[in-house]
């Protein structure tokens, strides 16, 4: 069993000593070197960059941030997996969206406090996010997250014509390379889309606004976090808050609504896209079109599977090529309910050419 090499990169000589201790704590990784900015940073990667596995990257640092770290990364391409360590102000949380969208591959929060900071708690997350970026993983969970050998694109290409005045709703369940997929996705649907856009993107409070931000200033059609007791409008793109269960009710005038509740995760997930998919058994909508990007898990396929005893659905699922984990989308393609499996460049012109415009 070879360790996999992790480069630390920090400025706070309290992290790196923290962070090494985890890595050190298991078997599977082992500390290839660490620095105090992203210049040093770069320069280990460069000199490194045959014999590293992941890099836990910090934003804020003297000489090179984070964030000019992955920019120049991208430049050299060097395509090392990133997994951005950050703090959970409105500032870095938005720096943390940037980092993802310019090719992380994936973040974790810092503690607030140091005694949450040597939790096991804290521990068990790193070394997860670690073995997922890796593949360095139990068989039972590499199983539902690596690609395997690509298969023709499945695509289910008749559909009866919509009738006028059809109520439809978009669904999109994403985890672990999500924001990057979303980035490459919204800004392709126009505003005019005729259906609302829902979105459970695995996050926690406070960056689901950022991301959301983030998007709406990259889209056509308007993107926003998801409020409490709002009214889904076509041509919106709501994204599950952060730290909340997402459902959907009709009210008393037969509106559509979003409610959010905090509540004990689950599957520890908070939010969760199949407690979303098994909210719209009970509305109106005629016809709903569920999307699963690439994530780690199975989330979306229980809401799914469930969903279409009730309702007409459409399927779409990202492809593994394309897929920055091939879990989720593999997961509800083993449902038999896909009608679609394509690849992240054509998931928005399937979504537009499933719903239409108006």
């Amino acid at each position: 069993m070879k360790e996999k090499n992790i480069l630390i990169i920090d400025d706070s000589a309290l992290m790196r000593r923290v962070l090494s201790d985890i890595i050190k704590s298991d078997k599977r990784f082992k500390v290839l070197g660490a620095a105090i900015n992203g210049l040093d940073g770069l320069n280990m990667l460069q000199e490194n960059v045959d014999k590293v596995d992941a890099v836990l990257l910090d934003i804020n640092m003297p000489l090179m941030n984070g964030i000019e770290m992955l920019t120049e990364m991208k430049k050299q391409n060097i395509e090392t997996r990133v997994i951005v360590v950050s703090a959970i102000t409105t500032k870095d949380a938005k720096e943390t969206i940037l980092a993802l969208e310019l090719g992380a591959f994936d973040f974790i929060t810092k503690p607030e406090s140091l005694e949450t900071l040597k939790s096991d708690e804290f521990s068990m997350q790193l070394l997860d996010c670690l073995a997922v970026a890796t593949e360095f993983m139990p068989a039972q969970i590499l199983s539902q997250t690596t690609s395997e050998k690509e298969e023709p694109p499945l695509k289910h290409t008749s559909k009866p014509v919509t009738k006028v005045g059809v109520k439809k709703l978009v669904t999109i369940a994403c985890s672990t390379g999500g924001p990057k997929a979303l980035h490459t996705i919204l800004p392709k649907i126009p505003k005019q889309l005729d259906a609302g856009v829902l979105i459970v993107q695995h996050m926690p409070e406070g960056f689901t606004k950022s991301l959301a931000e983030r998007l709406n200033s990259l889209c056509q059609i308007p993107v926003k976090e998801a409020e409490d007791n709002e009214v889904i409008q076509k041509g919106w793109v709501y994204i599950a808050k952060g730290g909340r269960q997402l459902r959907v009710v009709k009210d008393k005038e037969g509106n559509h609504r979003i409610s959010l509740s905090l509540e004990a995760p689950r599957k520890g997930l908070l939010p969760c896209a199949d407690v979303m998919f098994e909210s719209l058994v009970n509305t109106d909508y005629d016809e709903i079109t569920c999307v699963v990007l690439t994530g780690m898990g199975s989330d979306g396929s229980d809401g799914i599977t469930t969903l279409s005893n009730k309702k007409r659905i459409h399927v779409i699922a990202q492809d593994s090529k394309t897929s920055v984990v091939y879990g989720m989308p593999k997961m509800i393609k083993k449902t038999g309910l896909v009608n679609e499996v394509v690849p992240l460049q054509e998931v928005s012109d399937a979504i537009i050419k499933n719903v239409g415009v108006y």
